[in-house]
Formats: C-alpha cells, sequence, structure tokens
C-alpha cells in the first residue's frame, strides 16, 4: 500500500486506549484515531521506532523494561526482530538504540552487540547481521543514551556531543575476509556496494578478494551476487524506487538461521469493538483499499524474456530466415553502445583477449537486453526522460559486462598469463587451469541469469579447456554446453595444430560438433580427407533432398579415378545428372565448390583409409 498504519493499545491507569497511527509516504506521520476500550488487558509495553522520522516518546512515558519493538518504513514493510544480547562479559546494560545510516538502521547495545538491519530491502534479512556477542567493536560507541537525527547524526545526551554515523569500507573489506559465515559475507559485500564513496577503488579491492575466494560461500553464488548487486547500485541512485524495478540480489529469500538475530512475523486477534465516529478514517481507508485492488506493484526486471527472444533469432538464423532490417538494425546498435561503453570504462590496456572478436551471438543478447530494459523502465517510470532511461539500460548492461572482464583481467593479472600464453603446443599449465576454473565459474553465475558475456569469451574459454582438459572431459564439456564452440575458436584450433593422430582425433571430434552455420565456413579450412567426406555428405544430402527417380539412361564420363564399383558409380550418375540442370547450379550458389567428381575422390579416398591400402 501506498501508506501503511499502526494499531497498538497503550496502557493507561484508569482505561486502556486503541491507537491507530498512518504513515505517510514522506516519512511523516499521524494520528488517525484513538478509542477506548472497555476490555482488561494484562500490561504489556512497547516502543515505536520509525525508520526516518526520528520520533522519540518522551522520557517518562517509556518503560524501564521494554517488551515490543515494532519497527515501520514508507516501503511498506513491517517486522518485529528480537536481538539476543550475545554472550558478552559487559555489565553495562542500556537501553537499545537506533541509528538511521541511510540505507541501514543500527541497532546498538553497549557492550553487547550491533547490527545492522537493511531498511531499504528488509526482505534480504541476511544483510542485517554484525558484530554479535563479545566483539571488541560491540564498545565503539559511547555508553550513554543515544538519539538518531536525521542525516545520519547522532546526539549523545549525556555528553551534548553530536556525531554523524558512517559505514567505514576498509573495516568492511576486513570484515568480509575475516567472516566465516555467508550471512555476514553478504551483509559485508552489500553495505560496501551500498555506502562506498569512491567506487571503482572500492569494487577493485572486492573484486580482488572475489578472484581468490569465489568458492568460499556456500549459500549463494558470490559471483553471481556481486555482480547483479554492483550493477544495480550503479544506476540505483539516479533514480527513485530502483528497488522494485531491478534485481538487487541473485538471493530472493533468505532462509538460513542468523545467529543472535530472529525475525517474527505474526498476526495478533484484536478483541471486538465498536466505534462510532471516526472523521476521515474510513474514506482513507476504503481509498487505500480499491488502490491496492486495481493497482498491481512493478515487476522487478528479469532476463528470461530476452533469452527467449535470443534463442528465436538464432534459430531463424540457423534456418536462413532474417527479422526485419530496422529490428536488426536496432539491436546491433545497441551492442554497439554497450561495448563502446565497456571500453571507455577500462582505461589501462587489457591484457585478456576478450572483446576482441565480433561474436555475433553475444552482441544480439547484449543489445536485446538493452531492449528489454528499456522498454521495462519506460513501462514505469513515469516522469524521467527517454533519452535518460535510454542510457540508463546502455550503463546497467555495459556495467555487468565491465565487472565480469574486472574479475577475469584480475585473475589473469595474478596468475601472470599474456595473450601469448594461449599457445597450442603444449599441456596447459596450474595457472590456466586455475584460469579456465574461474571462467567456468563465471560462466555458470551468468548462465542461470540470462546475461550476455563480453564477445571472445567463450573462444579463451574452449582454448583453455582444449589446453587444460584430457578429450573426453572436453568433449563432456562440450556436450553438455559448457563450452561453446565459436567460430573464431575452432578456426584456430584446425590452423594451429598439426595432423598427428592424436590432433587429429581432437579435430574430427570437434568438427562433427559444429552447428551447421558454423561448420560450412570451417570445413574447407581443414585440408584433410575428413573435412572432405563432412562437406561431400553436405553435397550430396542438398543435392538429393527434392530428387525424383527417373529412368536409368547413363550419361557419365569416366573421370581418371573411377573404378567398377556400381553403387558409387550410379550415385556420381545421378548427381552429375543433377548438376547438370538450371535449378540445380540456383541451388548450389553461395555453397561450397564441390561437384561430383570431388564427391567421388573424397569417397574412394575415405574407402581406402578405412581399408588401411
Amino acid at each position: 500500500m501506498r501508506e501503511q498504519r499502526l494499531y497498538y493499545i497503550d496502557m493507561k491507569k484508569s482505561r486502556t486506549i486503541l491507537k491507530c497511527i498512518q504513515f505517510n509516504a514522506d516519512e511523516s506521520f499521524t494520528l488517525m484515531f484513538e478509542t477506548a476500550l472497555d476490555i482488561p488487558l494484562s500490561s504489556s509495553e512497547f516502543k515505536l521506532v520509525n525508520f526516518g522520522c526520528g520520533y522519540q516518546e518522551e522520557e517518562e512515558k517509556l518503560s524501564k523494561h521494554l517488551t515490543l519493538y515494532v519497527f515501520t518504513s514508507h516501503t511498506g514493510y513491517r517486522k518485529t526482530f528480537t536481538v539476543a544480547p550475545g554472550s558478552g562479559g559487559s555489565q553495562v546494560t542500556k537501553d537499545i538504540t537506533f541509528l538511521n545510516l541511510d540505507f541501514y538502521v543500527a541497532v546498538y547495545l553497549p557492550g553487547h552487540f550491533f547490527h545492522l538491519l537493511n531498511i531499504q530491502h528488509p526482505d534480504l534479512i541476511c544483510h542485517s547481521l554484525f558484530l554479535t556477542g563479545n566483539h571488541t567493536m560491540a564498545n565503539v560507541l559511547p555508553q550513554s543514551t543515544l538519539q538518531s537525527l536525521s542525516g545520519s547524526l547522532v546526539l549523545d545526551w549525556g555528553y551534548g556531543k553530536l556525531y554523524r554515523a558512517a559505514l567505514n569500507p576498509p573495516f568492511l573489506l576486513q570484515l568480509l575476509g575475516a567472516s566465516r559465515l555467508d550471512c555476514e559475507r553478504m551483509a559485508a559485500l552489500h553495505c560496501l556496494l551500498a555506502c562506498g564513496r569512491e567506487q571503482q577503488a572500492l569494487e577493485a579491492q572486492i573484486i580482488q578478494w572475489i578472484s581468490e575466494n569465489f568458492s568460499t560461500c556456500h549459500s549463494f553464488d558470490l559471483i553471481q551476487e556481486f555482480i547483479i548487486a554492483s550493477s544495480y547500485w550503479s544506476v540505483c541512485p539516479e533514480t527513485r524506487n530502483m528497488d522494485v524495478l531491478l534485481q538487487y540480489s541473485s538471493v530472493l529469500t533468505w532462509n538460513k538461521e542468523i545467529p543472535g538475530i530472529t525475525l517474527v512475523t505474526e498476526e495478533i486477534p484484536l478483541p471486538l469493538m465498536k466505534v462510532r465516529s471516526l472523521q476521515g478514517y474510513w474514506e482513507k481507508l476504503n481509498s487505500n483499499l480499491e488502490h491496492v485492488k486495481y493497482a498491481m506493484p512493478p515487476s522487478r526486471y528479469t532476463n528470461g524474456v530476452v533469452w527467449r527472444e535470443w534463442h528465436n533469432l538464432v534459430s531463424e538464423e540457423e534456418a536462413g530466415k532474417r527479422r526485419s532490417t530496422a529490428y536488426m538494425r536496432n539491436i546491433l546498435h545497441n551492442a554497439v553502445k554497450v561495448i563502446s561503453d565497456v571500453e571507455a570504462r577500462h582505461l589501462e590496456p587489457r591484457l585478456t583477449p576478450v572483446l576482441q572478436e565480433e561474436d555475433p551471438h553475444q552482441r544480439l543478447l547484449m543489445g536485446l537486453m538493452v531492449s528489454e530494459l528499456k522498454d521495462h523502465l519506460l513501462r514505469h517510470l513515469q516522469g524521467v526522460k527517454k533519452k535518460i532511461i535510454e542510457q540508463m539500460a546502455v550503463d546497467y548492461t555495459s556495467k555487468l559486462l565491465h565487472l565480469i572482464c574486472c574479475i577475469l583481467e584480475t585473475s589473469w593479472r595474478k596468475h601472470n598469463l599474456d595473450s601469448w600464453a594461449l599457445r597450442l603446443d603444449g599441456r596447459g599449465s596450474a595457472a590456466e587451469f586455475a584460469v579456465f576454473h574461474l571462467m567456468t565459474r563465471i560462466l555458470e553465475a551468468t548462465s542461470s541469469l540470462f546475461l550476455p558475456l563480453p564477445p571472445g569469451f567463450h573462444t579463451l574459454h574452449t582454448i583453455l579447456g582444449v589446453h587444460c582438459l584430457p578429450l573426453h572431459s572436453l568433449l563432456h564439456y562440450i556436450d553438455n554446453g559448457v563450452l561453446f564452440l565459436t567460430e573464431t575458436a575452432v578456426t584456430r584450433l584446425l590452423k594451429d595444430l598439426d595432423n598427428t593422430e592424436k590432433n587429429e582425433k581432437l579435430k574430427f571430434s570437434i568438427i562433427v560438433r559444429l552447428p551447421p552455420l558454423i561448420g560450412r565456413k570451417i570445413y574447407r579450412l581443414w585440408d584433410h580427407p575428413v573435412s572432405s567426406i563432412i562437406i561431400s555428405r553436405n553435397h550430396v544430402t542438398r543435392m538429393l533432398k527434392n530428387y525424383k527417380k527417373q529412368p536409368w539412361t547413363s550419361v557419365i564420363n569416366k573421370s581418371s579415378l573411377s573404378i567398377d564399383f556400381l553403387p558409387l558409380n550410379y550415385l556420381i550418375e545421378i548427381l552429375t545428372r543433377l548438376e547438370s540442370s538450371t535449378q540445380a547450379l540456383n541451388d548450389l550458389e553461395g555453397h561450397d565448390n564441390v561437384d561430383a567428381e570431388f564427391v567421388e575422390e573424397a569417397a574412394l579416398k575415405h574407402t581406402t583409409v578405412l581399408l588401411g591400402l
């Protein structure tokens, strides 16, 4: 709902009062009504904490022994957090203090604990825990009573001092490396990305840690989480309410236990009451109910639609079909903008051989992503200029690709590899295997979210796979979609590897797995009987596709290699007759320069090889 209400019972000495407070979109609140209940209730106490308003009841009205804290925010969530005091040895016990830190509220009990509650994304509870138990940092704030003010200001009543509270990125980085729980690692990661001021330098340090610890987390994919969260925060500050339009995490819910903090969501039945006159309350309630009834909340963007459209376009291309020129031109123009933006983000010379080839499939995917994301934002961001939204879509997509490049570049530099290290004349080194493993994890992270990869990624991944894997494992990776055969990678294999028995087996195993569209370009690059066989088979299949049997009339001119082998002679005669027709010549236009004589020579050479003659 646009607004939310809090109903609570205030225990007075003489009577029990039911009150209703409404919180508005501007983070202000209004007392809607209060009415006496003629019902005896047991004594209970509470404290109202409204994130963003800094509201605090008068001190004399608060009980010394609070039993319930109710947290509310203008985003529409309401949750109750119960915090364990921890195992600290401190004898100091003060009231819990709540500090407003922009995207977070710190829950602080001196000498015991210091928690961070994510109030912008409160459904991700895993962001909510730091420094539980007997931790030295628990005493970093004063022991006296504190009050949170606007603008991350904290007032120390006891000493009359005013503090500005802020998260410390160097300490968060230290915490990211020192934490042993996945919930703490995720919390540290998101706090760094949300609150970091020098984003580029901070991201470089995070990437350095991820490249060395990407297998550390078991509850979530660390690479995936970093890519999604960092891309979100790169465009979030520009426009409000982006959290309902873009993914800010790859983890939708966190169901694992977090030590020191418990979340309880429950419905409390209210006693039956009679209320005669509540001016303006029912009208406002009905208005909000109608709004909820007819208004659908905007959904977060996912790349699933892009992935389906991408598959359709690739399938149409392989079948020889093409979409309208204007449609394809727009998509490819988007891809050009993204690649240009990625190049502009990286100022130093690039070590990894990515972004150096066309890779039409990945360009198509990133172009579609920009187009779909732009349409999604246009539907829900009212009042924002179209050019700004278009640039946001380009920035978001290029940020994704830039982060992938940076992770790969960091690992490449760490293992002292260079672009000339990928020679195909030996086995892969330990450094190459480490980079191959990282690239496999990057591919796993992006595939489940249907995200594009930098052009050249698949080529590099395949070349490293040829280096590092035995043939049976390499083919298993290819057959299961872990390695993708690109035209550039296969061309390099055919040209750089000699025709030893081992390499011939590798080349043949890869050639037979090529998609038809790439295969027609690749086969003729390998001057080998196996390649001639494949070309001949494709030619015969194409020629005989619409063949209708006719009466036998021998018109064949025997070539010097022809022998008296009736099945082959019959096939060659049919091909010769078909090639002489005008229709056949039209069908062959644009294909390999193959004829019946080439087919005959290839068949005889293949037979000779099979017979060992």
